[in-house]
């Protein structure tokens, strides 16, 4: 089953996908943004990756589509905890120029549809650099709560980070649909 948003379309990703998110992970101004290992990544290991977490019921990465581009990025929904009804989401999209263009938040909604009408998860969590101020207001815009700060909590450009932690609630993404009238 395909997730269907406004303007993406976002897909069980193949073997195919590896080069592209392999691309994505070795990109020092993707990965100067987000939180996780920085380390060089070989299409081999990408592959490896995609062989070992094909089937992984806890562990979700779809790629993320537009009509005109065709895979543009990933959006995840990982450490999916079925008992407490909550996961971890992430996004990466390949390229700057999709960026600002309302990509990455209609992949949010699609996202939180799926994942609270879906999987009938209750809670969505999330993390961000204080520098990568596009996600940030990314997630806001979708209705996510800044909840908190880890202090120094991320090792990366040379430097210990602040993490904002964020989340958002099943009930709170239903109010933001029947304000905003996105689905509509």
């Amino acid at each position: 089953m395909d997730i269907m948003g406004k303007k993406t379309r976002l897909r069980a990703m193949e073997k195919k996908d590896c080069e592209m998110v392999c691309g994505m992970f070795n990109d020092p101004g993707i990965e100067s943004l987000v939180v996780g290992w920085a380390f060089p990544l070989s299409l081999y290991a990408q592959e490896k990756w995609f062989d070992n977490h094909f089937n992984d019921n806890t562990d979700f990465r779809f790629v993320i589509e537009t009509e005109e581009d065709g895979a543009v990025g990933i959006a995840t929904l990982t450490d999916i905890d079925w008992k407490n009804r909550c996961a971890t989401h992430g996004i990466k999209l390949a390229k700057k120029e999709y960026r600002s263009k309302g990509v990455g938040t209609d992949s949010v909604m699609a996202i939180m549809r799926y994942a609270f009408d879906e999987l009938q998860l209750n809670r969505l969590d999330s993390a961000w650099l204080p520098e990568n101020v596009v996600s940030r207001g990314m997630y806001m815009k979708c209705g996510w709560i800044e909840e908190g700060t880890r202090r120094n909590y991320i090792y990366k450009n040379g430097k210990y980070n602040d993490l904002f932690i964020g989340g958002i609630l099943a009930s709170e993404y239903y109010e933001l649909v029947q304000k905003n009238h996105y689905w509509d």
